[in-house]
């Protein structure tokens, strides 16, 4: 949703001014207007799994009369399995925004397909920089402290939300997210997939072994890392990409966002390259009374990093199949020996 990441769209062919007069007439009806014009529209980069398009818009009279910009998110062509429909994503979204945590307001959901082809929901439009390797470049010593601090407050306060007090029972029963059921997840992948992976073996073996004692389970992110929220001048600006979003021991998010795969151009900030995981964790305990010792860091690292690599396999064998020719899949297979190298690192397995 940044400014500099947007790619600009064509002229509105006749089909796509229909469905532009169809979404005006669903906007101008939430808005309480007399009338809404879409001026402009531009596809935001990013948004492999969902697509999201800025838009520019003129409202006459009701709340919101003036110029308007506003996002709407709806599903890419192709679906990921395991990620929320629009319409349990901004039921999320509107769950965390009333928990004070740092998200772009939701405004409206339209699950009728002839509006704009597929579901949608429209969210008001916030400014900052997504983009991984630009956050993590020209950062000094200790990175940006008060960034890394706000992102762990904002962790923290997503972490407060329990089952018992959200109305989001889509999002399962919470007792069955477990270590345990996560590595049975990944070796069923691995085993479909039909190749060997002596690394990822060992690492799914070595946190079976290692596994901490589960801590009370409460919303998380699913991927909080950076790329997934917009920053700007030190600042937090909004908490992005709840498509993954479910019930699970807080130090999930944790180990997912200071794994090294994450660090993007700076891979000794252990904070999400970003930042040290003192002023995070201090950002952190200020929402939260949950702390983290380091060993326990560490088996949430490797559990995140197998995550990643059997993703990376998938991604890579849609591309290897013919099913989704890719450059972008195929480059992200050529990540494994990276992850199997952090996988063993971190698990004691390289030989000295």
């Amino acid at each position: 949703m940044s400014g500099p990441n947007v790619a600009a769209v064509t002229v509105p062919q006749p089909e796509e001014q229909l469905k532009n007069s169809r979404l005006e007439a669903f906007l101008c009806a939430q808005a309480g207007a007399q009338r809404v014009t879409i001026e402009h529209q531009q596809r935001l980069s990013g948004g492999a799994i969902q697509e999201n398009w800025l838009l520019d818009v003129r409202v006459e009279d009701g709340p919101h009369a003036g110029h308007q910009r506003w996002v709407l998110r709806s599903d890419a062509q192709s679906a990921v399995q395991g990620s929320l429909s629009r319409a349990q994503e901004f039921a999320v979204l509107g769950t965390v925004h009333r928990a004070g945590v740092k998200v772009p307001r939701p405004l409206w959901l339209c699950e009728d397909a002839s509006v704009h082809g597929r579901a949608f929901f429209i969210m008001e439009w916030v400014c900052g920089i997504t983009a991984g390797h630009r956050l993590t470049s020209q950062l000094g010593a200790e990175g940006d402290p008060q960034l890394v601090a706000d992102l762990g407050a904002n962790l923290a306060r997503i972490h407060r939300i329990l089952p018992a007090q959200a109305r989001l029972d889509f999002l399962g029963d919470p007792q069955q997210a477990s270590v345990q059921a996560s590595i049975d997840a990944h070796r069923t992948v691995i085993d479909r997939l039909g190749v060997a992976q002596p690394v990822l073996e060992w690492g799914l073996r070595w946190c079976e072994s290692n596994a901490p004692e589960s801590a009370t389970r409460c919303l998380l992110h699913g991927d909080f890392r950076t790329g997934n929220y917009l920053a700007e001048f030190s600042q937090l600006q909004a908490v992005l990409d709840w498509e993954f979003t479910g019930w699970g021991d807080p130090r999930e998010d944790i180990g997912w966002f200071t794994a090294r795969c994450w660090r993007f151009a700076r891979p000794d900030l252990e904070a999400g390259g970003v930042g040290t995981f003192e002023h995070f964790m201090g950002g952190y305990t200020e929402v939260s009374p949950l702390s983290i010792e380091r060993d326990e860091l560490v088996f949430w690292q490797v559990m995140a990093t197998l995550r990643w690599a059997v993703i990376a396999l998938q991604q890579a064998q849609r591309h290897l199949s013919g099913e989704e020719p890719s450059l972008e899949l195929a480059l992200t297979g050529r990540l494994i020996p990276e992850l199997e190298l952090d996988i063993l690192r971190l698990t004691g397995g390289l030989r000295r």
